[in-house]
Formats: structure tokens, C-alpha cells, sequence
């Protein structure tokens, strides 16, 4: 996970790459609105590159939902407006009918905190619906390198919470354990629990109760919380990939 320099990229955090993109293989992506214009603008804007294609849209998360399943998408562009349910709702279904899909919610206006909130929740990030269409090519890259797309305001606010907050934090280099440490290590990196639980050779359970344990230790509530910390205190971490697994 690092930090993101470049001025035109409004990435607030980014979750470093863990593979590398098969150039042969498209991203599939669903656009779930109501709008059948921008449908029809973002799909010629993903469409024009080589390594995209638009391969289903929707009109409702209903839609949205049977087609992500029907399609296998590797990313869905949904609407917030077309949450009938929540967004909660709306993630948790989709996983369950294409566990590999991520979902990048997109709007007219975000209100302050949006992006965390969504982000906490399942989703892989946000995007205003009149950013450059560039801005949407590379969004779909970066979350597809495991990365989490948020406006940088926000996570300046994470920073400066931690940073207005010292006392609140113990001593995570004397309090962490080394599998902890593995633990976190892939969390910064993006990795889902199933995939550390099986890179680990460990049940996802295991991996849930590791991370229960490092959210007791250093005072962070969610998995985003702790990849932020992990940066702003540049805790010394073991590479993941080539962490050999824990028995």
C-alpha cells in the first residue's frame, strides 16, 4: 500500500499490486443507472481500451445483481441512487452471486466521509460521475491491482485523526506478534481473508481472529483503519508474497 504523488490522480490510498495484469484477459465490467446516457457515454469510454470491455448494464440493483452473476464482472460501476436496500445489502448479494466482483460506487455528489463509509462497507471505492472519462480507466486499473480508489481529502482526515489522537495507540512493535505482523502485512497489500487463510494454509477463521486480536492491540476498528495506521506508523513488515505459511 502507498501513498499516491501524482497530482491528476485522485487516489487518496493505494493497495499495492499483488499480480500482474494479464494482457490477454479483459477486465469484464457491469454499469448499474438509471441514466441511460451515461451508461451509454462510460461504456464507449472503456470500450475504446484494449484491456476493457463493458460486458452487461442495469438499470436497478435487482438488474444489477442477476447480471453480475450471469457475466462473472470483475467490476461493477453502480449508481448510489439505485441502493433500494443499502448499499450493505448491495455488496453482500453481489458477492454471493460473483464472489470476485468489486463494486466502485459512482454519484453527482458525495457527501464528506461518503467514501470511508462505502469503503468500509464492501465497496472499492468511489467516484463522482463527472470525473475526466480518464479518471474512470483508471480507477477500473488501479482497483483492479487491488487498490482502493477515495478521494485524498478523506484519507487526509484518517491521518490527521491519527495524528490528533497519539495516546490512543499502544505499542504495536512490542505488542504485535511476528504472525500478526504476516497478517497485516497482507492486508496492506489488499489480500481478501479467504486468500490469506489458503496462502497461509490456515482457516479464514484463524485469520479472522488474528485480526480481531491487532484491532484489540492497536485501537482501529476495520481493515482500512488498520492499513492506514500501518503506513502512518511505517510499521517494519514482512513482504507477503514471500511470507511462507504459518502452520
Amino acid at each position: 500500500m502507498k501513498q499516491s504523488a501524482n497530482a491528476d490522480n485522485p487516489l487518496g490510498i493505494c493497495l499495492a499490486m499483488r499480480l500482474e495484469r494479464n494482457p490477454k484477459r479483459k477486465v469484464r465490467i457491469l454499469i448499474a443507472d438509471h441514466e441511460g446516457v451515461f451508461r451509454f457515454g462510460l461504456k464507449r469510454i472503456l470500450d475504446a481500451e484494449a484491456d476493457l470491455r463493458v460486458v452487461a448494464e442495469a438499470e436497478s440493483s435487482l438488474e444489477a445483481i442477476d447480471r453480475a452473476g450471469e457475466f462473472k464482472a470483475d467490476l461493477v460501476f453502480a449508481q448510489a441512487e439505485i441502493f433500494s436496500n443499502g448499499i450493505n445489502n448491495f455488496v453482500t448479494r453481489i458477492r454471493r452471486a460473483s464472489p470476485d466482483t468489486r463494486t466502485v460506487v459512482t454519484a453527482t455528489h458525495f457527501a464528506e466521509g461518503d467514501g470511508l463509509r462505502f469503503t468500509k462497507i464492501g465497496a472499492a471505492g468511489v467516484i463522482l460521475k463527472s470525473a475526466p472519462a480518464e479518471l474512470f480507466v483508471k480507477c477500473v486499473r488501479k482497483v483492479m491491482e487491488n487498490e482502493i480508489w477515495l478521494p485524498k481529502r478523506e484519507v487526509a482526515q484518517m491521518a490527521r485523526a491519527f495524528e490528533s489522537t497519539p495516546g490512543r495507540m499502544p505499542r504495536p512493535a512490542e505488542t504485535l506478534t511476528s504472525r500478526e505482523k504476516v497478517i497485516i502485512s497482507y492486508i496492506v497489500e489488499g489480500w481478501r481473508n479467504r486468500e490469506i487463510a489458503e496462502h497461509l494454509s490456515i482457516s479464514e477463521q484463524t485469520v479472522k481472529n488474528h485480526l480481531r486480536a491487532i484491532y484489540d492491540k492497536i485501537g482501529v476498528s476495520d481493515r482500512l483503519e488498520l492499513a492506514l495506521y500501518a503506513i502512518h506508523q511505517r510499521l517494519e513488515l514482512p513482504p507477503a508474497c514471500l511470507t511462507p505459511a504459518l502452520h
